[in-house]
């Protein structure tokens, strides 16, 4: 991508995906980007990678038209990636999705912002059923509707370091027995994180102006059970999988979710979880010029041991 395009804002840059692309950028010698977090936490996690050239760090609310704005001035693309996939009582899907966006599109009308890229999840659609994807779907709406070039990418299960995704599949892969929701016939098709990264960035570099938007999709589609065996091979292993049914399963999700204020898993989140994602990436692929790593590259870099060795904590 050209350092022609200049500046970069990048808005919930302190996540993992969000870290990781202020390090692809730093790398191709951009100068001008902006790192957008909503704390001073945030914000030292940031100053902590050492990044040359460093970005410039904002502390902003991200459902404030008026700090966006600010935010945003003088620049030409930006990298939306705020977003939520478990709501909690001091964060609500609404807040997280469609007031950003909305502070977004609003401060965008007013600057000389080109093109956005929205990261959100395969699945979402204004009418799901699911609150977490109906949000997302609104969200991405209020983007494409605005006069700015829109590029939404909707991306699966994305596996790429010490996010979540990566450690629950690792400890799966290394257990000797386990349990999964319907004996793992939910269909995934996992994508590696340095695709979606280079996706992001391909986004940002097209010409044109027509607003876009692209199901992403790993090379392979598969059953939780499989992708639970493969990435074990890599450990040698070969656990035994036992199947918990889908309604016990969801109905203990739920006492939960009516007991403790901030359960580990929600029943919108457990839903996402149990989606089948199938999709052809070829159309995805093609408009950005990708070429998709084999999924045992990304188990084996992420997954196996070497991403143990690596620094990566089972």
């Amino acid at each position: 991508m050209p350092p022609q395009l200049d500046p970069i804002v990048v808005t919930g840059a302190n996540g993992q995906l969000g870290r990781a692309l202020l390090r692809d950028l730093a790398a191709a010698g951009h100068t001008g980007v902006r790192a957008l977090v909503r704390s001073t936490r945030a914000a030292d996690s940031i100053t902590a990678l050492a990044l040359a050239p460093a970005p410039t760090i904002r502390v902003v609310d991200y459902t404030s038209p008026h700090d966006m704005e600010a935010a945003i001035a003088d620049a030409r693309f930006a990298v939306h990636l705020v977003g939520i996939i478990k709501e909690t009582r001091d964060t609500r899907y609404v807040d997280a999705h469609e007031k950003t966006c909305h502070a977004l599109a609003l401060a965008a009308s007013r600057t000389r912002l080109e093109r956005i890229v929205h990261l959100s999840i395969l699945g979402s659609l204004p009418d799901s059923s699911n609150p977490c994807l109906a949000s997302k779907g609104r969200a991405e709406r209020m983007l494409l509707e605005d006069r700015v070039s829109t590029t939404v990418l909707r991306v699966p299960m994305v596996i790429g370091g010490d996010d979540m995704a990566s450690a629950s599949l690792r400890r799966q892969a290394r257990a000797r027995s386990l349990r999964l929701v319907g004996g793992g016939r939910t269909l995934q098709q996992p994508i590696d994180a340095r695709d979606v990264r280079d996706a992001v960035r391909a986004a940002l570099a097209m010409s044109g102006s027509r607003n876009l938007v692209l199901d992403a999709g790993g090379p392979e589609c598969l059953s939780h059970r499989n992708l639970v065996l493969r990435a074990a091979r890599h450990w040698q292993n070969e656990p035994r999988i036992h199947s918990l049914p889908h309604a016990i399963a969801r109905a203990g999700v739920g006492v939960l979710e009516r007991l403790l204020p901030n359960p580990p898993i929600t029943r919108a989140m457990f839903d996402i979880l149990q989606h089948d994602d199938r999709v052809d990436p070829r159309p995805f692929c093609e408009k950005l010029g990708l070429t998709l790593r084999p999924l045992d590259t990304t188990l084996a870099d992420f997954v196996g041991p070497a991403s143990v060795d690596h620094g990566r904590r089972p």
